[in-house]
């Protein structure tokens, strides 16, 4: 694998690590600003809308400047989006700090799996892919754990001031050893809107909005969980969120090795088996020792999906992958925002901490049947097509010559 997918990796960390340590530190943000936490699980929503939006605009005023300045510029702002969370008196500016760093997020990653994808040759696409999104990964493991320590030792802010510097660190990473590609003539946003006329796309995207988001639907509310039912200590998150990351890290990993063989039956299983685990959580969440084994299974069947999911998108709008890709990481994030905001209603509604596991499962579940039409709709695609070649008359031979 080429060096250069390391900075994009150290980028992948850097975003990472602010889209979860979030998760780990509401209890502490909802204190300092005097809200419920509920209402401070909206930081998840905002920053989780802020890459559905930011992914598709931001990427297309990117076409005019080359990959490698994009990701730059980006990091940029993801630093300065991380400092106005860090210095926000009031929960509204931390909305908006959220919203800033997460414009950068779908656009870099979106671009930065097209940057991964063309360092290697296509039977590695989907690998390399995932080495990019082992440092989203990898965050989970040492980035988010780490700031919830810190967040809880030192108070919050402090958290989104160390995110601010390894930004830093990413844009020199991406700015060093990214090699320069030279714009593409003929990009333009026409065509890269085309890709959004195939179905398979579509499906794709409606796949990762529904999968990730079961995912979302339980790690979001995690501490409340796992500390109000399960029973952990505060101090007990922070190595929880350790083993959610690892099971991030091993799903990632196995992901992007099975996605360039066999795809579709990949996604069968992680997405089928993510909806049972995800209904189990709400028995297993009462059991410290269970609830942690959960943890793990559903970090890792949801990053299972990742590299199969945004590998689809790249395949079905080849012809002009930039913006799609960006849409799709902004689907994750949809995903993100939908079933944050679906698990806050459920718990609002009295139905309890373990309620968005429900949630959960059934968006899962939705993203399994979807996969399977999307299956279906390929079969009678190419199958027709293999019919008529095996079928077609054998071309009659030439007469021989006379000499």
């Amino acid at each position: 694998m080429p060096l250069a997918l390391l900075a994009l990796a150290i980028g992948a960390f850097g975003i990472g690590t602010t889209e979860f340590v979030i998760m780990g530190l509401l209890p502490e943000v909802a204190a300092d600003f005097q809200v419920s936490i509920p209402t401070a699980g909206f930081l998840v929503t905002a920053y989780a809308l802020g890459v559905v939006l930011g992914a598709p605009l931001m990427t297309a005023l990117g076409t005019r400047v080359t990959r490698k300045r994009m990701l730059v510029l980006l990091m940029g702002l993801f630093v300065v989006g991380n400092v106005v969370s860090a210095v926000a008196p009031v929960f509204g500016v931390m909305a908006v700090g959220r919203v800033i760093a997460s414009l950068a997020h779908g656009a870099f990653f979106g671009i930065g799996t097209v940057v991964a994808a063309d360092l290697v040759a296509p039977q590695k696409k989907a690998g390399a892919i995932a080495m990019m999104f082992t440092g989203l990964t990898v965050a989970n493991v040492v980035g988010v754990p780490l700031g919830t320590y810190i967040g809880q030792s030192f108070g919050w802010r402090t958290t989104f001031f160390v995110v601010a510097a390894i930004g830093v660190i990413g844009l020199l990473g991406v700015a060093r050893l990214v090699p320069e590609q030279p714009r593409r003539e003929g990009v333009r946003l026409r065509n890269e809107l085309a890709a959004f006329r195939n179905v398979q796309v579509l499906l794709a995207m409606a796949m990762t909005v529904l999968g990730f988001g079961g995912v979302f639907a339980a790690i979001t509310y995690i501490t409340p969980m796992m500390t109000e039912i399960a029973g952990y200590s505060t101090s007990s998150v922070t190595w929880l969120l350790v083993l959610l990351g690892l099971g991030m890290v091993g799903g990632n990993l196995i992901g992007g090795k099975f996605a360039d063989r066999r795809l579709m039956p990949l996604l069968y299983v992680s997405l089928g088996a993510l909806s049972v685990v995800l209904a189990l959580f709400t028995l297993t969440a009462h059991n410290k020792i269970a609830a942690a084994v959960t943890i793990v299974l559903i970090g890792g069947l949801g990053f299972a999906t990742v590299p199969p999911l945004q590998k689809r998108v790249l395949d079905q709008a080849a012809d002009a992958p930039t913006l799609a890709s960006a849409a799709n990481i902004g689907a994750f994030n949809l995903g993100n925002a939908l079933s944050a905001w679906l698990g806050g209603l459920a718990i609002a509604a009295g139905l309890g901490y373990t309620a968005p596991n429900w949630v959960g499962a059934a968006l899962a579940a939705s993203a399994l049947a979807l996969a399977v039409v999307s299956g279906v709709l390929e079969r009678r695609t190419v199958t027709p097509s293999r019919r008529v070649a095996r079928h077609s008359p054998e071309p009659a031979l030439a007469p021989a010559s006379r000499s």
